[in-house]
């Protein structure tokens, strides 16, 4: 029981570290996902980290007091976590089709947002994206050109970074 109790609260513990450091060294790095803004790498950490330190806490708790409704609590927490899981699965693969649908208009949305006042995170993070996956847009380029109402895309997705080669022709983008 020790090391179970030493494995959740070690493996609980870095979770949440790494939460805690990406909210605090990625603080302007928002999400790409204008609807949830709420919704980033470092929050959710930091609620898993949280979660499983919890849970372990009580489960080895339990454990060590032999105390059934603190065991039958960590039992209970255990079966909803993993039905959540299996509900989620199935409903992704179920519903995959549409949230595809939905996850590309919302990054659509997101686009609209690019280089705004207010939007640094968000438009931080759409250049990292394009430049370290080496690609341009949520579909292809011609996102961007709703945008811009003009053919034109920001200089993070060209192939050759410059200063304001997102002017030049589609050739020098990536796709």
């Amino acid at each position: 029981f020790l090391y179970f109790f030493l494995f959740s609260q070690l493996g609980g513990c870095g979770i949440l570290g790494v939460g805690i450091w990406l909210a605090v060294t990625q603080g302007n790095f928002a999400t790409l996902s204008s609807s949830f803004p709420s919704l980033s790498a470092a929050n959710l950490l930091i609620v898993t980290g949280t979660f499983v330190m919890i849970i372990g806490f009580i489960g080895c708790i339990g454990a060590i007091k032999e105390n059934k409704c603190l065991l039958l609590s960590f039992f209970i927490m255990l079966l909803i976590i993993f039905l959540l899981e299996l509900t989620v699965v199935i409903l992704f693969f179920v519903y995959t089709d549409k949230i595809d649908k939905y996850a590309q208009r919302d990054l659509k949305k997101g686009l609209h947002l690019y280089g705004t006042d207010g939007n640094i995170g968000l438009t931080n993070a759409w250049s990292i994206i394009q430049t370290d996956f080496r690609c341009c847009g949520v579909s292809n380029y011609t996102d961007w050109f709703e945008v811009y109402n003009t053919t034109r895309v920001p200089d993070s997705c060209c192939l050759e970074f410059s200063e304001n080669c997102g002017l030049h022709s589609p050739g020098t983008w990536w796709k």
